[in-house]
């Protein structure tokens, strides 16, 4: 396998409960998955909701900790990714509208992947970054690599890829919080953009999907229990095909939680396929050409493998990473201490408002070190600063991917890093113009 001294054993159970290890270690429950009771935040986000109409923008209101997961939203995008083994059998398909419709199966299999309470993730600071890596069982490894570029709105930008089997994941995550009444949403917008780069179209681009977002809806807020809902549409296109899938919410009086429903079809209207079923259970698919067949699985969330990703360890990682910046807090909400991750969150949310207020003081703009802004007819608002090789030199890919941030253990922070993304683009696309 090429490139052996890049890729470094898997860290073993015990050093990863040693990287993840809380200053709590007595407390051996997950509390991103506990449904809290905390008057006093209770009594807080009541006070919050009482200054707010229905309609209004939450992005600027500072949330109770009571309702946040122990992890940035860098972090919680990679829940998406968590299923490897499904893209990449999308890549291996020959037939286009098969490896269209694994393509959508890999996309909705991540969704059901979330605490079971209802929980927020962090909301990551301006220039914040998160990276991991996944050792996969092809004895192949996928990265990403993510970056918060703006904070109002918030976005995150993020890069994914798969360089031995030619798989690339670009995208962009702008959430857009509004107060409902006794619901909160999440309005998502952005998209996530997946190219098979070794599969050519007539103009000579790689073969490309376009992916958007359902929105997320915060259930009794004010009175009942509090639930999560996926609602709305998710619209994926490829080269000649599409699929609209709708997320339906329960109604007041009839409907049921958690079903889709939406219909395989090329880019002319004609149906192929109807998926149904429930986004976190059972997914179904039915070939609509056929009026004798019946409806088969097309994926079992109780049955599925996650792959979670491998991060760094936490005494290698910079100042702004996530898991370190993040430590304190999510140390206090594992212990359910809130009124410490209170304290310890508004610590660095007021380091942020300082060093904003100093960039206008300065006269200086904030600009992302990883990712670059969009140029004409991109599809996203950012991508990854650096050129990636093409064709198949994979050691080369990955050395480019490594030379971008740390992802694996042992590597360094050099002192490229703190250049702005725009400038070593620049800078590369200089080079590159100048190579023979």
């Amino acid at each position: 396998m090429p490139l052996n001294k890049l890729r470094p054993k898997s860290l073993n159970d015990s050093s990863v409960s040693s990287i993840s290890e809380s200053t709590y270690a007595d407390d051996p429950v997950d509390t991103d998955d506990l449904d809290e009771n905390d008057e006093s935040g209770q009594n807080i986000l009541l006070n919050i909701i009482s200054q707010l109409k229905p309609g209004c923008d939450l992005s600027r209101i500072t949330l109770p900790t009571f309702i946040l997961e122990k992890k940035s939203m860098l972090e919680r995008i990679t829940n998406q990714l968590q299923f490897p083994d499904l893209v990449l059998d999308a890549h291996q398909e020959k037939d286009e509208l098969q490896r269209f419709v694994k393509v959508v199966k890999w996309y909705l299999a991540g969704w059901h992947i979330a605490p079971k309470a209802v929980k927020k993730p962090l909301n990551p600071v301006l220039g914040e970054h998160f990276t991991c890596y996944w050792d996969l069982p092809n004895k192949q490894q996928a990265y990403y690599i993510s970056e918060q570029t703006s904070h109002h709105p918030p976005e995150s930008a993020y890069f994914y890829m798969i360089p031995e089997s030619s798989i690339r994941v670009d995208g962009v995550c702008i959430p857009k919080s509004k107060f409902l009444g006794n619901s909160t949403a999440a309005m998502m917008a952005g998209l996530t953009v997946l190219q098979f780069l070794d599969m050519m179209n007539s103009n000579g681009k790689p073969e490309k999907y376009t992916l958007s977002q359902p929105n997320m809806y915060a259930r009794g807020i004010l009175f009942g229990k509090m639930r999560l809902e996926l609602g709305d549409h998710m619209i994926i296109k490829g080269p000649k095909y599409k699929i609209d899938i709708e997320f339906k919410t329960k109604g007041f009086i009839s409907g049921t939680y958690d079903a889709i429903a939406g219909v395989v079809k090329d880019l002319n209207g004609k149906e192929y396929y109807e998926i149904t079923g429930k986004w976190n259970d059972i997914m179904y698919i039915k070939d609509l050409r056929d009026k004798h067949s019946k409806k088969i699985v097309l994926f079992d969330a109780h049955k599925s493998k996650v792959s979670k990703p491998s991060v760094r360890p936490l005494e290698e990682q910079g100042e702004f990473e996530s898991r370190r910046l993040w430590k304190k807090v999510t140390d206090a909400l594992a212990a359910r201490d809130h009124e410490v991750a209170t304290d310890e969150k508004f610590k660095i949310e007021n380091y942020q408002r300082e060093l904003a207020k100093k960039r206008v003081q300065d006269g200086v703009e904030f600009y992302p070190k990883l990712f670059r802004r969009a140029k004409p007819g991109e599809d996203l608002d950012y991508y990854i600063y650096k050129h990636i090789p093409e064709g198949n030199d994979y050691e080369e890919q990955i050395k480019s991917i490594l030379e971008i941030a740390p992802i694996l253990p042992g590597q360094h922070f050099t002192e490229k890093f703190a250049i702005p993304a725009f400038k070593k683009s620049e800078i590369q696309e200089k080079e590159l113009s100048q190579t023979p």
